[in-house]
């Protein structure tokens, strides 16, 4: 898996202060999508076990009460960074229990279930906000929450 940036400090994407990981790699190609940059799986830098242990580090530094962490990208769900991605959301539960987990995908939550990789489900499972849906210029609203357009659903996973 690549990525192609990671901000331990970010306050946009998701609710209090969190740490963001922008992934490379997204097949749904939305017309204005503001993170074009990402869609290549091969854009931005590897994504090493030292970036994974900087993250967990930031969860965990006291000096900024952080409430979790933030998946984005690209596509988190993106086929090539499924084994990662799922990693890291382990990890993060086991290390950093109290820190709530979000997931910005293009895949609708339906075609999430569906999918024949079990990964797909699992990481949805295990996350505690997904946020889906593909982006679509026409519905975008800048008054939406969270979402770009308003076809994009927010789904409580574990009723946080």
């Amino acid at each position: 898996m690549n990525y192609s940036a990671y901000y331990s400090t970010d306050m946009v994407n998701g609710p209090g202060i969190r740490a963001v990981l922008f992934v490379s790699g997204c097949t749904h190609a939305c017309p204005g999508c503001y993170n074009e940059s990402t869609w290549s799986p091969l854009a931005g830098a590897r994504y090493t076990p030292e970036i994974e242990d900087q993250i967990i580090r930031d969860l965990k530094d006291t000096r900024i009460v952080r409430s979790g962490l933030t998946l984005t990208g690209g596509d988190p769900l993106h086929q090539h960074n499924r084994y990662d991605v799922l990693r890291l959301i382990l990890r993060v539960r086991k290390e950093c229990p109290d820190k709530t987990i979000w997931l910005w995908t293009g895949y609708y939550d339906k075609e999430i279930m569906e999918d024949k990789d079990a990964r797909m489900r699992y990481i949805r499972n295990n996350v505690d906000v997904v946020v889906d849906g593909r982006f679509i210029k026409e519905l975008h609203d800048p008054n939406l929450r969270f979402r770009g357009s308003s076809n994009q659903t927010i789904i409580n996973v574990r009723n946080i």
